[in-house]
Formats: C-alpha cells, structure tokens, sequence
C-alpha cells in the first residue's frame, strides 16, 4: 500500500477543462521513432500508461512541412493523412487512464528542411542553428508569413483534438520553438510590433494560445513549455525575463510546462547534476500564476517529489528519463514498492538513439522501445525457449543481472568468471561490493536466487 506521506502525489490535479488522476507527468521526449516507427513509440507510452503516470505526451510533433528537422525523425502532423497514428498513439495513452498530450512543434530557426526543401523562417534573418551547423539560412518573417503561421498551428490544433489528445502543448524550450525564437532578444530583432519590448515579443505566443483555444474548445487543455533560461548570454532569454513574461501572461495557458536551456542543459548526466537540479530555477514562478506548473531534475526518489509539491514549487512532478528507466515508477509508489524502482542514472543513452536517428535504448531497461517489436514488458519475463541452461561469461553488472533475469524466466544458470570477485568494474571502484577474500565463492544471491560458483583467476570456473 502507498505510504500516507506520499498521498500528495496520487492527488488529480486540474489542466484547464481536463483532470490528470494523479501528479506524475511524463514531459514530452524523443524516442527515436517518431514517423518512421510510430507502433514502436505507441506501444512504448501504452506502457507507461499500464505504469500509472497521470499524463503521458508525445515527442515533439512537427506541425507543418515548411518546419522539420530531417535528418531527425520525430512525429509530423503536416495535413489530415498523420492523423490516424497518431489517433492510435492517443488511444494507447488513454488505456489506463492517463491523459493524453501532443507537442507541437514549429522549429523555425531550428528546421533545415532538408527533406522538403521549403525555406526556413525565423523571426529574424539569421543563419539556421542545427547540431550539425547545416549551411542554412531562415528568413526572416514578414506579416503574411505570421498570419500563415497562425493559420497553420490553428489547424493543428483541430487536427490534434480530432486525434484524440486531452492536452495540447506549445513547443517553446530548448531553441527548438518559434515562441522561444520571438520571444529572445537573440532571435528576435525585428522593429515592429512583434519586436523590440518584452509584451511586443510576447505578442505571437498569446495570438497562438488565444487562437489555439478557440480551435479546442473546451474539451482539450493548452499548455506551453518554456525554458526557464535560454543560457546563451546577455541577449538570451534569461531567468530573470522568463518570469516577467509568465507575470505579465499569468493565466494564458492553462498550465506552464518549465525546462532549463538546450538539452545539454536539461538533461545533464547524473555526475555534474544532482536531482531537482532545476529546483532554484524554478522555485517562486508558482506563486506568478494560479496555472499549475511542472518542472523536470531527474526526479526519481518520491520524497524529493513530495518536497517539490509541499515547498510551493511544483504542481506536477515532471519526468522524461526517470519515465524511460522505470515505465512503473508510479506505480511501485502507489504500491509502496519504492526499493523497486527503477532508477535513471543519467547516463544519456537514451539521448543518443534520437541523436543518431535510431531507436532509442536505455542502460536500466532493456524493454525500452522494444515493446512492440519483441513484446518485452519492464514487468514481466518472457517464458524461457526451448534450452534448459545457459553459461554467462563474465560476473560484472551485466553477467549478474543476466544472471537474475535468466533464473527467472526457468534457466539453469552457470556464470564463468575468470577473477577472485564478482561484480566486475563496480566492485573495484566500490571495496563494500567485492566478495571475500581467497580465490573461491561457495554461495552468491542475486534478486532472490542463490547461484553456486567456483571462481579461479587461473582458469575458468566449474559450477560447484
């Protein structure tokens, strides 16, 4: 059963005309999939659904084919024929009862288009900003092309609330959003009324979110997620002017989705940031607004999410990686399982699949992204095949935890390990781990089964 101190995170939460069961929220994230493998990436979020989270959203999904960012391969919704993926997508998400997102993205300085060939559009004009430094350049948008823009994320919206999505969010963080682009002094050097003053600046988005509303009605929220800084310097949009623009538009969406800068920024690996890494960025915009407010950090241990929702700071408890590692990570808290969550060490891998245009991975869950085409589930072992033992060469982590996995599913397990101790690496850089002295472990325990081994640094090991 849930500990009763953790009861504040099962609590639903309003999102405009739509509730979220609990405070768990999955932030939009790229998996790799996108359109080329959206079974894979439905099946992948049916999942977390399964896993308890209240909210669930898409990647990034681009909204129109004058802004994509091929070589990646993320969701498109560019006319009515995208709309039956993603309608099963939605369909997924809604299985357990979560609510279902769609992010919309309009990439605008940050969209080559190399697959379409359109020319980029950027509030200024100025040279396209990709990872791999494309010789592209955007041009600079003129009030035909804005009222385009309106045009297009208005139909986007009615094609997502046709899909299915209770939530639409604005893609507005990272560098990777147009709103983010008018809204910084880096992007934004235009002289009329969509430049110069912070309210002028903020012009766009409170046309797209006013519009945006009308083309949803009342069924869907609106949400916009923004960088608390966009970390590039004195022309940036800063820490300090991001929460001016939120006091200044207080109730405009119905809720403000928060991460800090560039990726690099957001998602650092866990040896240089530490969870809740955001917390001081964040800390004191909740009491700008009476809109909740979701922020990210790696959030993985339930008493560091409580302390985010008692302190003021967070509505919602907002997770990309910590939802890869652990798809059950709410649920293990409902059920007061906390010692079997699986933990995100942000170690990034996930990161590189979408980075090299591949389906992602995950070194804490192997069945990430492999739901649909292997049937893995992060819950339950397959049966075992047709042989009854399998030799493991090689006792570190991965030996031991194909070990554990192995057992489970019926295998006779022999692990042959060359060295005097188990758990390879990690038990040289961590003494309390390495197995007693004297060449020989008689007994060895792992998740719950015991394993016979004889280990020998001279030569390979018998099973005792």
């Amino acid at each position: 059963m849930c500990e009763p101190r953790y009861d504040i995170l099962f609590e639903p939460v309003k999102i405009g005309p739509v509730t979220a069961k609990n405070r768990f929220y999955q932030v939009p994230h790229c998996n790799g999939g996108g359109y080329r493998d959206p079974s894979a990436a439905a099946e992948m979020r049916r999942i977390k659904s399964e896993g308890g989270w209240g909210v669930i959203f898409t990647e990034q999904t681009e909204m129109h084919h004058t802004s994509e960012i091929t070589p990646f391969i993320e969701l498109r919704l560019w006319d009515d024929a995208d709309i039956p993926a993603l309608a099963w997508m939605a369909k997924a998400m809604h299985q357990h009862g979560a609510l279902a997102g769609i992010q919309l993205a309009y990439s605008g300085i940050n969209g080559p288009n190399l697959y379409t060939k359109e020319v980029p559009r950027g509030p200024s004009a100025l040279p396209i900003r990709t990872f791999t430094n494309d010789p592209v350049q955007a041009r600079a948008m003129d009030k035909q092309d804005i009222r385009d823009l309106r045009r297009w994320h208005r139909n986007a919206f009615k094609r997502a609330k046709l899909a299915g999505f209770d939530l639409v969010c604005l893609y507005g963080a990272h560098g990777f959003g147009i709103i983010q682009h008018f809204l910084s002094t880096a992007t934004n050097q235009r002289s009329d009324e969509y430049g110069g003053s912070l309210e002028n600046r903020s012009r766009l988005m409170r046309e797209l979110i006013e519009e945006g509303r009308d083309a949803i009605g009342d069924t869907c929220g609106l949400t916009l997620r923004l960088s608390l800084d966009e970390m590039i310097g004195e022309l940036g949009f800063a820490n300090s002017e991001v929460r001016d623009m939120i006091e200044m538009h207080a109730d405009l969406p119905d809720l403000w989705d928060l991460a800090h800068g560039a990726w690099e920024d957001c998602s650092g690996p866990s040896r240089f940031k530490e969870e809740a890494a955001q917390e001081s960025l964040v800390s004191g915009i909740k009491k700008l607004t009476s809109k909740p407010v979701v922020g990210v950090g790696r959030f993985t241990s339930p008493d560091v999410m409580v302390k985010m929702i008692r302190s003021g700071t967070l509505d919602f408890i907002g997770c990309a990686r910590p939802s890869i590692a652990d798809p059950f990570l709410p649920k293990k808290v409902e059920e007061g399982r906390i010692e079997d969550i699986r933990e995100c060490i942000g170690c990034n891998i996930c990161i590189t699949g979408d980075m090299t245009m591949s389906i992602s991975r995950c070194t804490q869950n192997p069945t990430f992204m492999e739901e649909w085409r292997k049937g893995w589930h992060p819950e339950r072992m397959q049966a075992k095949g047709d042989s009854d033992s399998v030799l493991i060469v090689g006792a570190g982590p991965a030996g031991l935890e194909a070990a554990r996995a192995l057992g489970l599913r019926g295998y006779q397990v022999a692990i042959a390990e060359a060295g005097t101790e188990l758990g390879g690496r990690v038990a040289r850089e961590c003494p309390c781990l390495a197995s007693p002295p004297g060449g020989r472990v008689r007994e060895s325990h792992i998740g719950g089964m015991k394993f016979a081994l004889r280990v020998t640094p001279a030569r390979w090991p018998e099973m005792a």
